[in-house]
């Protein structure tokens, strides 16, 4: 059992480190305060070849699995960037997967290379505002018409939809009440996200300003036929090739953005000098630096367990959820103490670790509350009667 970075992983971290250099902790304090999304990070990533690092060679992709892209993605978090960085390119990791795995040679070769070379950014509409994580029962209805699909309906909490030329888009093709199970009559399309056809209005919100959330409401929208992806009616079946892997990505910036608060807050200990001692002499201060410490090494180990299961085509679900419960929890604990450490000038932004708190809520709370996680694992695993 090896729990060291290979030569070539470490290669990544460092190389995706140095991408992310120019874009220090003022330029997205800048952002922070004025927001707008950070389409020169992105296009930096872009660039260096970096959003495509888990799409297949042939397609202009790197072809690497989930542990290289959480490598890639705790790095980013942990450069500064935090979940500002992070989110402005997270949805390239994962969101296509089911297009890599479902999709037609003409769909891949149309679809992927686009957004690898940061052409096209996309956005992943799943989640409805009376269904929640309850996603078998969604509203949205895509009804097919001669050679296209008409929908009409209403996602919330969609990422990056103020740039996004793609939509990544699950509605129901066959009503509720006319199928066997629930999971059965969803379909998953990807296509051109026509503004003209979708209202999409932005929700103002507490942090990550710079990547814009959103509620869509869809009227007579059209989908050509070729744009859905798969069978129509499985497309339950298809994003949850996508979960799984997002789950551990945020994980993995989870754990970067608390590595980032610990920073901080320990630079600042050693540096802050009151009763003629620095702050960092007093066990009252080391020890829930430890702390942060041990549990965000505990929860980086489990997003690398998580991922080298998915990559080896393993179960994946139990690991994939834990990770993202332990490193959101950590990450959480990490950025609180940091602010803490800080004691009022915490509450500065020049400081930087407010917006870390501010910013480390979402993978606390998304794409799965942490709740939901214990019934999950206490279901799945444990066995126990389902609680919900």
């Amino acid at each position: 059992m090896d729990f060291a970075l290979s030569d070539s992983q470490e290669a990544i971290r460092d190389a995706v480190q140095k991408t992310c250099a120019p874009f220090d902790d003022a330029y997205w304090l800048k952002k922070d305060r004025e927001g707008g999304f950070p389409h020169d990070f992105h296009k930096a990533m872009a660039d260096a070849g970096w959003l495509g690092i888990c799409i297949p060679e042939q397609f202009g992709g790197s072809g690497l699995g989930i542990v290289e892209a959480s490598i890639m993605m705790r790095a980013i978090s942990e450069s500064g960037a935090g979940m500002s960085g992070a989110s402005a390119v997270h949805i390239n990791v994962f969101g296509l997967n089911p297009v890599v795995v479902f999709g037609t040679d003409e769909q891949r070769m149309r679809m992927l290379p686009p957004m690898i070379a940061g052409r096209e950014k996309s956005c992943f509409a799943v989640t409805e505002p009376n269904t929640g994580l309850n996603t078998t029962q969604l509203k949205t209805r895509a009804v097919a018409k001669n050679d296209r699909y008409i929908v009409n309906g209403q996602k919330v909490w969609i990422s990056t939809a103020q740039v996004a030329h793609k939509i990544l888009l699950l509605a129901r093709t066959t009503p509720l009440d006319e199928v066997k199970k629930p999971t059965q009559g969803l379909s998953l399309f990807y296509t051109d996200f026509d503004k003209q056809r979708v209202k999409v209005h932005e929700i103002e919100k507490m942090g990550r300003k710079v990547v814009d959330s959103n509620e869509l409401f869809f009227e007579d929208f059209e989908i050509p036929m070729e744009d859905r992806i798969g069978e129509e009616g499985r497309g339950f079946e298809y994003i949850l090739h996508g979960m799984n892997p997002e789950r551990i990505l945020i994980a993995a910036e989870a754990v970067g953005l608390g590595r980032l608060a610990l920073k901080k807050a320990t630079d600042y200990a050693n540096s802050r000098i009151v009763f003629n001692r620095p702050i960092g002499k007093n066990q009252a201060i080391q020890h829930p630096l430890a702390k942060n410490w041990m549990e965000l090494e505990a929860a980086w180990l489990m997003v690398l367990s998580a991922a080298w299961q998915y990559d080896n085509n393993l179960p994946c679900g139990a690991a994939a959820n834990a990770a993202k419960y332990l490193a959101g929890e950590a990450g959480f604990q990490a950025c609180e103490q940091a602010v803490m450490t800080h004691g009022g000038f915490g509450y500065a932004k020049e400081y930087h670790v407010e917006r870390y708190l501010r910013e480390v809520l979402i993978p606390r709370i998304a794409p799965i509350s942490p709740q939901l996680v214990l019934s999950f694992i206490a279901e799945k695993v444990l066995g126990l009667p389902k609680s919900y």
